[in-house]
């Protein structure tokens, strides 16, 4: 009897494998499902897997030096930050991504958070509920026509954020490296260097993937060249900002307030968590929402669709979608 390839799911919180379980057995694969937090724990399983599916494990070059005959990585999601790519194109691996299926939750899920806080609506509620009415609680609000928009990262997401912002009059600018010339320019943003956009920016929506470069890109240093009562909306990876500095400039009352859609922990990546770790939980100008930006029913669904795909056209010989490297062609890939 034929060996069936098996598939490695190292972690998931989508209550089922309905979908994967459809797409890979018709490519006639088997999957062995775990729910790993550490390396270690995927090194057993992997060893003769043929492929591996990820959500917020991390399978980096320890994990990847185990695999005997994997030919494919495949993220759940768009960020490879948590994947060695490099390790995995030394060995002749593949690794795939899901792109553009949350765009535009993630630019709605910025666009509520920079709303709720720039109106104060947590405080008004809070307020109301606990029978106090008076405009004066929420006090200031500042109009939002006519203030700036800085946006850090301007790829699709970065680009949505804008088009949705400006119908409320916002003067957008943006920072971003790796943006190839006029793009910005296209919708009516202004392009600036990091020394301006933090000085500029009334809002600054953070949408930053994370590299070594990126990491704590907002510290002490930069909430210090930021405007007074500026705010902070993170649609990005948490660990681009420094949790301990943010809190301080919050706290001091430099930052008004900040929308979080992760925190540098990670929690989802940890097998333990509590709140009490994280002074930011402690104040009444942070939301902070459970790295929910990507969700809805239908980004859900095609995410689990993709990264299933892309593993089913990996075993059956043809090349992926959306390859994030380039290994050598197996013979006879189409």
């Amino acid at each position: 009897m034929a060996r069936k390839p098996k598939v490695v799911i190292t972690d998931h919180d989508y209550g089922d494998l309905d979908i994967e379980q459809s797409i890979l057995e018709s490519a006639g694969a088997r999957i062995v499902a775990l729910q790993a937090k550490s390396e270690e724990e995927l090194f057993e399983e992997v060893r003769d897997c043929d492929a591996v599916i990820n959500q917020y494990a991390r399978v980096g070059a320890a994990t990847i030096a185990q695999m005997e005959r994997c030919r494919v990585i495949a993220r759940y999601g768009v960020g490879i930050d948590i994947v060695d790519v490099e390790a995995a194109t030394r060995k002749g691996i593949l690794v795939t991504n899901v792109r553009d299926y949350c765009t535009d939750e993630v630019a709605d899920h910025a666009i509520a958070l920079w709303l709720a806080l720039a109106r104060k609506l947590f405080k008004y509620n809070s307020a109301t509920h606990k029978g106090i009415w008076r405009w004066q609680e929420g006090q200031p609000v500042h109009r939002l026509d006519g203030r700036v928009m800085g946006i850090v990262s301007f790829g699709k997401i970065g680009q949505a954020i804008a088009r949705r912002a400006k119908a409320f009059g916002v003067a957008i600018i943006a920072y971003d490296p790796y943006l190839a010339e006029g793009v910005a320019e296209a919708l009516g943003v202004g392009r600036v260097g990091k020394e301006e956009i933090l000085q500029r920016s009334d809002y600054l929506m953070m949408q930053v993937p994370m590299t070594p470069e990126t990491h704590y890109f907002l510290g002490e240093a930069e909430f210090a060249r930021m405007k007074w009562g500026a705010i902070i909306v993170n649609t990005g990876r948490g660990p681009t900002i420094d949790s301990r500095a943010l809190c301080q400039a919050l706290t001091e009352g430099h930052i008004a307030g900040a929308g979080l859609d992760d925190i540098e922990e990670e929690p989802a990546k940890l097998r333990a968590w509590s709140p009490a770790d994280n002074p930011l939980f402690s104040l009444d100008n942070v939301i902070v929402t459970s790295h929910v930006a990507y969700y809805s029913e239908e980004s859900i669904r095609l995410a689990r669709e993709t990264a299933a795909s892309e593993v089913a056209r990996v075993l059956r010989g043809e090349r992926p979608l959306n390859p994030v490297n380039e290994v050598a062609p197996e013979p006879g890939a189409r």
